[in-house]
C-alpha cells in the first residue's frame, strides 16, 4: 500500500475513535469536516456540544482515552479548566467541545465547514449480550387458571400479599382471647325448662274421691254409751 493510503486509513481510524469517545458520554450535534485543503496541520475538524462544564470535561476525557486505546499518541487538551470550550488536539484531527451558547456565537462551521464528512453515528463496538430477563410469574400460570376467575382467586389465596398475611395474623390474635373467654364462661341453664316444670306441677289435675268410697274407707264411729238411770229410794 502507498503512504497516502496508509495515512488515509489512519485518519479514518482516528476519526472513528474520536466519535466513539464522544458518543460514550452522549455528545450532541456531532459534525466532522475535511480540512486537508485548508490546512497542512490537520486533516479533520470535529465539533460537538456538551450541556454543562461537567459534561464537556467528561467528553474531553473520553476522547483522550478512546484515542489512546486505538493506538495513537496521547492528545493535548486546552480549555479544560473552565469547560466552556475545550480543544482536544489529536494531531491529524482537532476536536472542539463547546457549550451551545459558545458554539452559536463562534460558529466554527462557517470557518471549517466547506467539506462535511458523512458520518455514521453509533458506536462500532460490539454490544454486550443482553441478559435474559426473568420470566414473569404471570406466564408461569397455566392457561386454565387465566380463563377462570375462580381459579385466579384461588391462586391469590395460595400466594397472599404481605398486607393480607398481616391482616390474617391480626385477626387470629384477636380471635384467641375471645375463644378463651367463651371456654371459661359457665354454661347457663335455660330458664324455660324450670318454668315449664313448675307449670306442669301446678296445673296437674286433682283427683276427687267419690262419697261412697270415702264413706267406705272412713272408720266406723262408736255410738255413745247410754247413762244408767238413777235408782229410786
Amino acid at each position: 500500500m502507498t503512504t497516502s493510503t496508509v495515512a488515509k486509513k489512519d485518519t479514518q481510524k482516528l476519526q472513528r475513535a474520536i466519535i466513539d469517545g464522544l458518543e460514550d458520554v452522549k455528545a450532541q450535534d456531532i459534525v466532522v469536516f475535511d480540512t486537508e485543503h485548508l490546512s497542512a496541520l490537520f486533516e479533520r475538524v470535529i465539533i460537538a456540544s456538551g450541556t454543562s462544564n461537567r459534561q464537556t470535561k467528561a467528553l474531553a476525557a473520553s476522547v483522550r482515552d478512546a484515542v489512546r486505546e486505538a493506538g495513537f499518541p496521547k492528545p493535548r487538551i486546552e480549555g479544560e479548566a473552565n469547560g466552556e470550550w475545550i480543544i482536544v488536539d489529536c494531531a491529524q484531527a482537532v476536536v472542539h467541545i463547546m457549550q451551545p451558547n459558545f458554539r452559536q456565537y463562534y460558529h466554527l462551521e462557517e470557518l471549517w465547514g466547506e467539506r462535511p464528512v458523512r458520518l455514521k453515528l453509533g458506536s462500532a463496538k460490539p454490544a454486550a449480550p443482553a441478559k435474559a430477563k426473568a420470566e414473569p410469574i404471570k406466564e408461569k400460570v397455566p392457561a386454565t387458571l387465566k380463563r377462570s376467575n375462580a381459579a385466579k382467586k384461588g391462586v391469590a389465596e395460595a400466594f397472599p400479599s404481605k398486607a393480607q398475611v398481616k391482616k390474617n395474623l391480626a385477626a387470629k390474635s384477636a380471635a384467641k382471647p375471645a375463644a378463651k373467654s367463651a371456654a371459661k364462661a359457665p354454661a347457663k341453664k335455660a330458664p324455660a325448662v324450670k318454668t315449664a316444670a313448675k307449670t306442669l306441677v301446678v296445673n296437674a289435675p286433682v283427683k276427687v274421691k267419690s262419697p261412697a268410697k270415702a264413706a267406705a274407707k272412713a272408720p266406723a264411729r262408736k255410738a255413745p254409751a247410754k247413762k244408767a238411770a238413777p235408782r229410786k229410794a
